[in-house]
């Protein structure tokens, strides 16, 4: 009897030993879902002058905890979620120096007629045939207008921009806008114009032209301030259910090229609609606006202004725009383009968006009194001798430390001015896409010699300039790698090179949406580079953008976007 118990005894000892062990085996293999490594690739962290590369990554509750070896990071967070990156790509989430994120959607869910090769619009004929194959009830009933984004008059056959008789040929049944590659000129048909009540009698805004024919009657297009007001009041969705279907298709594109923190370049009233989308939780990505200068008033003192996220949104600061567009030959100038445009006489030089130097003065010491980072736009040389010296004054009553004022595009811009703003302590976000869309057609209106200093990139960064680059989306697509490729390759649509001496290096140029561009936001602390206590914001590429030839740069894929450690988009 006494044995009986004896192995009893011991039995139930081995059963409770096992128990225990399976437990503790069932705890070692629990997976914790808040926390990854990443490993098997190549993870460039894009901190120092030169790539280095990490083993692995840990990322734990939307933040990098760990950067090292493999092994380390397995004795340290054993348990983790394991992502064998399979020889691709991980990069620190895209920041584009700027773009126009509420406008991704219009892109996204217009009419394609951006010119080839990113849509089909290389004539007026097939642009027509686009927009009546766009011109459905379910697509109408968006905002009520037939619309689409990106034609470009340099690159179609025809050289010139369509007018309402040509929109008249997809229909006069139906008020139609189509938005010029540059953002800066709409074309309406006739029923669009009289929607919007313009005719021969309606006078030409300040800032803005409305384009005639011999008898003053309106053609159709619209430049600058007469176009901008009436673009944003067409683009505006017609319900909640249009509203959330452009929202959607707007974020899912930016999400598709990277990005993990947008810009909304020129807000106006869309400043609310993005309010109310971040309150509903609906932001995937970080979204940071800058308020044009005349809703300033409305906006800039408001909770939004800040210079932390509320729901994934803020407002950085502040948006002055000083003139046009150089491939539209609104930019101004302090010479005479060679090819002027349309209705235009010889020796025209654009014009200016504020022509008073006191109302610029005036707004950038508002600016700096509340302590708003201010964007400039500004294109032509002229534009920027206005910024420069109203800027000076500012400064010089004000102060300027650690302001970041920021130069957007500065296409036309020479190298005295580069040294001002050097001395200004102005950030050059620039724009090295024109090299490639529009190369050819600078060379045309202002010549080889200045055709080639466009988006002067490598000058800028040899005097010491603080730089970003960027897509100025939806101007062109939000494609950031292609992006990356033209800042290195600097080729124009016929294979010129567009000035050789300004090309970026490709590590370079990956700075400019990452660290350089993080600095640039005021976000240098959290974002922009892998370093641990900063957010989990990633992308995983198909290739090494460092390891491939300058031409392949510009057609590597994102596979996925990663923003806080959730992987948000899937290719």
């Amino acid at each position: 009897m006494a044995k009986i118990k004896g192995a009893e005894m011991k039995i139930k000892i081995l059963l409770f030993a096992w128990i225990c062990l399976t437990a503790v085996a069932c705890q070692t293999n629990t997976i914790d879902t808040n926390q990854t490594i990443f490993f098997n690739g190549d993870i460039i962290t894009m901190q120092g002058d030169s790539p280095e590369y990490a083993e692995s990554l840990v990322e734990q509750d939307g933040k990098i905890v760990f950067i090292g070896s493999k092994e380390e990071a397995e004795e340290k967070y054993g348990q983790s979620q394991m992502i064998d990156l399979e020889g691709k790509t991980l990069l620190p989430g895209f920041i584009d120096g700027h773009a126009h994120f509420d406008n991704f959607a219009a892109q996204a869910i217009g009419a394609q007629i951006l010119p080839p090769p990113d849509a089909g619009a290389k004539d007026i004929p097939t642009m027509i045939q686009i927009l009546k194959d766009w011109n459905t009830p379910e697509n109408r009933t968006l905002t009520g207008w037939i619309f689409g984004l990106g034609f470009d008059d340099s690159v179609l056959e025809e050289n010139r921009f369509p007018t309402k008789h040509d929109l008249d040929k997809v229909s006069t049944e139906f008020p139609i806008m189509i938005i010029h590659i540059s953002a800066h000129f709409v074309v309406v048909n006739s029923l669009g114009l009289e929607k919007l009540g313009i005719d021969a009698s309606t006078k030409d805004p300040e800032g803005g032209i409305i384009r005639r024919e011999e008898n003053n009657e309106p053609n159709g297009v619209l430049e600058e301030l007469a176009a901008f007001p009436y673009m944003l009041k067409v683009l505006t969705p017609a319900s909640t259910e249009a509203a959330d279907r452009f929202f959607e298709a707007g974020q899912e594109m930016a999400l598709s090229y990277g990005y993990t923190t947008a810009q909304e370049g020129r807000a106006m009233q869309n400043h609310e609609g993005l309010v109310s989308k971040a309150e509903a939780g609906k932001l995937k990505l970080d979204v940071v606006s800058y308020i044009d200068y005349m809703y300033a008033d409305d906006y800039m003192d408001s909770k939004w202004n800040s210079k932390t996220y509320n729901n994934h949104y803020r407002i950085g600061g502040m948006k002055m725009t000083l003139d046009g567009s150089p491939q539209g030959r609104t930019a101004w100038r302090t010479q005479a383009y060679l090819i002027p445009p349309d209705g235009a006489e010889t020796g025209y030089k654009g014009y200016p968006a504020i022509p008073q130097d006191s109302v610029v003065t005036a707004l950038y010491k508002k600016a700096f009194k509340n302590n708003w980072q201010v964007l400039t736009h500004a294109n032509g040389d002229a534009a920027m001798d206005q910024m420069i010296r109203t800027m000076k004054t500012a400064a010089n009553e004000l102060g300027n430390d650690d302001r970041r004022s920021v130069l957007i595009h500065g296409q036309y811009v020479r190298e005295d001015q580069l040294d001002s703003f050097k001395e200004l302590d102005v950030i050059a976000s620039l724009f090295p896409l024109h090299t490639f869309y529009w190369g050819d057609w600078h060379k045309q209106i202002i010549g080889d010699s200045l055709g080639n200093f466009i988006s002067p990139t490598r000058t800028a960064l040899d005097k010491g300039l603080r730089i970003t680059i960027h897509t100025d989306a939806p101007v062109a697509l939000p494609n950031l790698m292609r992006m990356v490729g033209i800042s290195v390759e600097r080729k124009s649509r016929s294979g010129q090179v567009i000035g050789a001496d300004e090309k970026l290096t490709p590590y370079e140029a990956l700075k400019g949406i990452t660290q350089w561009s993080a600095y640039q936001h005021f976000e240098e602390d959290t974002k922009g580079t892998f370093e641990v206590g900063k957010l989990a914001d990633m992308v995983i590429l198909d290739k090494n953008p460092l390891k491939v030839t300058e031409g392949e740069i510009k057609n590597i894929l994102v596979l996925e976007t990663y923003k806080d450690g959730i992987r948000v988009y899937k290719k």
